[in-house]
């Protein structure tokens, strides 16, 4: 029998019923969505949180907003037999100079047209300094911490002290992400730990927080063939998945990210995509997700293209989407035995990101 993962109750049945999701469903990208102050993270919580009860499937949370920092911090009235079982789930959360478990990836490690896009070099605009990259690997594999500028400087060939110019101008050599020679979050990754939460949120910059995310969905995509599932989980998705990039970086960002939704599921990479409108996610993407999950959302025009790209979803459901109240959301496609209009439960551990209250005199 297909294990179901309990996620709150039925708001039009008569008598309360249980609402369910159907776990080896999974199996297929997901889009979540809902406007701003629908409830939509933290009902994103509630699923995260069953599936870490239910399923053997390891979670890796894209996080830009430090939603989900504190997905293994329990909350004071969790279900005793329930917080004891998350008690015992392997959840790690990497965040910028993090003493236990600092957000580093190996430069070194990433695809070459990954780390010239980062380093702001075009491999037609700078060929000289492109190539130059390709001859140093072998050496730059043993540079410490801090040392490859001091490296490129000492460097016989001008283009390689021109190099040593563009980074210094970028900063981007000393950019705390990197591990040099240490350790990187896709080590972490590699071991399956039940929940692995990248905390893009706690960088300053989003050129930094887009290269760390590249260097995990690099590294995902270039070891697919080990076929080892893994649930994506990519909250507001359109940092990271654009129509409209921004730069390079951006642009490979998404690249991956469509290239995921349209060839991962066979390797187990499946996608959970979270947005606040359709329109904000690359359209490759959004057409490959097989599980809708919506929230209250007001625009028209946002609930037509949700009908035209989820034809699985009742146009009289999807029409009630505006009068949803906050935590109440459409479930349709194949991970649900129908579509349905779900009260989400209560959370068992502590949101992350929740809302600035108004000061009151």
């Amino acid at each position: 029998m297909a294990r179901e993962l309990p996620i709150g109750t039925l708001l039009d049945s008569a008598d309360p019923t249980p609402a369910r999701i159907v776990a080896p469903r999974l199996n297929r990208h997901t889009f979540w969505c809902g406007q701003s102050g629908s409830g939509k993270t933290y009902a994103l919580g509630v699923l995260l949180e069953q599936v870490l009860l239910h399923t053997r499937l390891p979670l890796i949370v894209l996080d830009p907003n430090s939603d989900f920092v504190r997905l293994g911090d329990l909350r004071e009235d969790a279900p005793e037999e329930d917080a004891a079982a998350l008690a015992e789930r392997d959840i790690r959360v990497f965040r910028r100079d993090d003493e236990k478990h600092p957000l580093h990836v190996r430069l070194l490690g990433m695809p070459l047209i990954s780390r010239a896009a980062i380093l702001g070099i075009d491999p037609m605009h700078d060929a000289e300094i492109y190539n130059a990259m390709l001859h140093i690997e072998p050496e730059a594999q043993s540079i410490g911490q801090g040392q490859l500028l001091p490296y490129l400087r000492g460097a016989e060939r001008d283009v390689l002290r021109r190099f040593a110019v563009r980074l210094e101008n970028l900063g981007v050599a000393e950019w705390s992400l990197w591990a040099w020679g240490g350790r990187s979050v896709t080590d972490d990754i590699d071991e399956e730990p039940d929940a692995t939460v990248v905390d893009l949120g706690s960088f300053d910059t989003h050129a930094e927080f887009r290269a760390a995310a590249l260097g995990v969905l690099d590294h995902l995509w270039e070891n697919r063939v080990s076929r080892r599932p893994r649930l994506i989980v990519i909250d507001e998705a359109h940092n990271l998945c654009s129509p409209d990039p921004v730069d390079a970086v951006h642009a490979l960002l998404t690249e991956r990210i469509v290239q995921i939704a349209a060839e991962g599921r066979k390797f187990g990479l499946w996608l959970l995509l979270s947005t606040q409108r359709p329109s904000k996610v690359h359209p490759n993407a959004l057409s490959q997700c097989d599980n809708l999950a919506l929230m209250r959302m007001n625009s028209a025009r946002d609930l037509e293209e949700l009908a035209n790209v989820f034809g699985f979803a009742p146009e009289s459901l999807l029409a009630r989407s505006p009068e949803f109240g906050q935590g109440q959301a459409l479930f349709a496609g194949g991970f649900v035995p129908t579509p349905a209009v779900v009260q989400l439960a209560s959370r068992l551990t502590h949101e992350g990101g929740i809302d600035v209250p108004v000061p009151l005199r």
